[in-house]
């Protein structure tokens, strides 16, 4: 009897030691990094971690990182749907010689949503010189990426970068796109067959190459934004295959050393209610408007857009 209860009460222990490990080991739905915090620690709002790497490993899928005080908290890669909001507080990436955010989710059984959602946060890619990071926010895979009030700035390719391999939706709200020595904004899909659905509303991309670039058959909306001051092409919509179609209203497009709106291949490129001024060419490759645009102080007009309705526009034309 001595034995049985000696053995019971060792299984007991063993139990519970391999319950505390699992709890432990077991992934918060919500986690918290901190400028002081350390990756050592399980994450928690009175424990955080350091980086978004150190807490991205400890947070749950489809879970939620934020954070407690303002820092830099690291490149991250993310593998699965998460949520980086840093609302209301200071949150930095310093990405040198690397990207700043790698977004590439394998679809899985246990991640049908494959959502990422980044918000706040200041992407800056500037090193011991300026301009050394490679891509601010790289998208490989995953079905929607939602970016809400972020900076990407001085990276030596581009701001945004989605090459999805899968179909997918991108939607960017209150965004700057600025100083990076590629394009703001890169989206083209690694195939014709891919489509990518992206909305953006109150993006500015100002002092790039480009500004703005679609290709190889994304549908684009873009609503009150600005493309300025990029040495080359403020917004293009080309296809070497596949088909890409761009809309853009209420927005400006202004001061860009090449053309103010560029197509060709079998791309598409459609505004309303837009200022167009004082770019090197206004349009390269055809365009249609739908009127009410004031197209004004550019240095050459270019291949003139085909007017499909509504009020006639005001200037160059």
């Amino acid at each position: 009897m001595k034995r049985l209860l000696m053995s019971c009460t060792t299984i007991a222990g063993a139990a519970l030691m391999l319950l505390l490990s699992a709890s432990a080991n077991a992934q918060a739905t919500r986690t918290w990094v901190s400028g002081v915090g350390d990756d050592a620690n399980p994450c928690s709002r009175t424990a955080p971690c350091k980086t978004f790497a150190g807490a991205i490993s400890k947070t749950a899928t489809n879970g939620e990182i934020n954070c407690l005080d303002p820092g830099g908290f690291g490149a991250v890669t993310i593998t699965k749907s998460i949520t980086i909001d840093c609302h209301e507080v200071f949150a930095s990436i310093l990405a040198s010689g690397t990207n700043g955010i790698n977004i590439n989710i394998t679809p899985s059984a246990g991640d049908p949503l494959q959502t990422v959602r980044l918000r706040n946060l200041n992407i800056n890619g500037t090193g011991s010189s300026a301009q050394s990071g490679l891509i601010g926010i790289r998208i490989i895979a995953a079905q929607l990426v939602y970016i809400d009030d972020v900076l990407v700035s001085d990276f030596t390719q581009h701001g945004i970068n989605d090459q999805r391999i899968a179909p997918g939706r991108l939607h960017i709200l209150n965004t700057t796109l600025r100083n990076n020595l590629g394009a703001g904004i890169l989206v083209s899909p690694a195939s014709g067959s891919t489509r990518i659905d992206v909305d953006m509303d109150h993006v500015t991309s100002v002092g790039n190459n480009e500004g703005m670039v679609f290709n190889n058959g994304p549908r684009v909306q873009i609503n009150n934004s600005i493309s300025s001051n990029n040495s080359d092409e403020g917004v293009a919509s080309t296809s070497s295959i596949g088909s890409t179609t761009v809309n853009i209203n209420r927005s400006m497009v202004s001061n860009n050393g090449g053309a103010a709106m560029a197509t060709n291949g079998t791309s598409m490129l459609r505004f309303s209610d837009t200022d167009i001024a004082f770019n090197g060419t206004a349009f390269s490759g055809a365009t249609l408007t739908f009127g009410s645009s004031r197209i004004t102080g550019n240095l050459n007009i270019g291949t003139v857009p085909t007017h499909m309705g509504g009020s006639f526009d005001q200037g160059q034309i």
